[in-house]
């Protein structure tokens, strides 16, 4: 089955069973995941409240493993979008990891039929290691909550898109 996939203002829009539904959507949780090939970030945020929150690392590079935990984050918070970042060059262009994102965001949409919203995650990781910095927590032990954080900074750049 072809997924669809259109481009809004936000991003890139993949909705297989055409589920979005925009009523619904602006009133739920989302999910966010900062895709990486060895951890993904993940936060979690609220349409009303338009606040972003880190929520986890999944710090394994088995999709078996991954999936399990994202169904278990899926079964808990029960949201209506996931937001996945796509990481592009600075220039605006797609990368090999671009494509591994893509890949993973048609199946987060195939596997648990939620709409993912692709968007540039472009210095996501420099703004989230910054906001760290200026908490205190620097170099090393930034490692363990980095991912997150992203994912944060991703999601809290869609809501502040809306």
């Amino acid at each position: 089955m072809q997924a669809l996939s259109t481009q809004s203002a936000h991003g890139q829009l993949i909705d297989n069973e055409h589920v979005y539904q925009a009523a619904i959507v602006l009133k739920s949780t989302v999910i966010c995941f900062d895709f990486g090939e060895q951890r993904i970030g993940v936060a979690v945020g609220e349409h009303l409240l338009a606040s972003a929150n880190p929520l986890t690392t999944i710090d394994n590079e088995s999709n078996t493993i991954r999936f399990t935990m994202i169904a278990q984050l899926i079964q808990e918070w029960e949201p209506k979008l996931l937001v996945v970042g796509l990481p592009l060059s600075l220039d605006g262009k797609e990368t090999d990891v671009s494509q591994l994102c893509k890949k993973f965001a048609r199946r987060l949409n195939g596997r648990f039929n939620i709409p993912v919203l692709l968007i540039d995650e472009r210095f996501s990781s420099v703004e989230a290691s910054s906001m760290l910095n200026q908490s205190g927590i620097k170099g090393r032990a930034q490692k363990v909550i980095l991912d997150q954080v992203a994912a944060q900074t991703i999601l809290q750049s869609y809501f502040d898109s809306l």
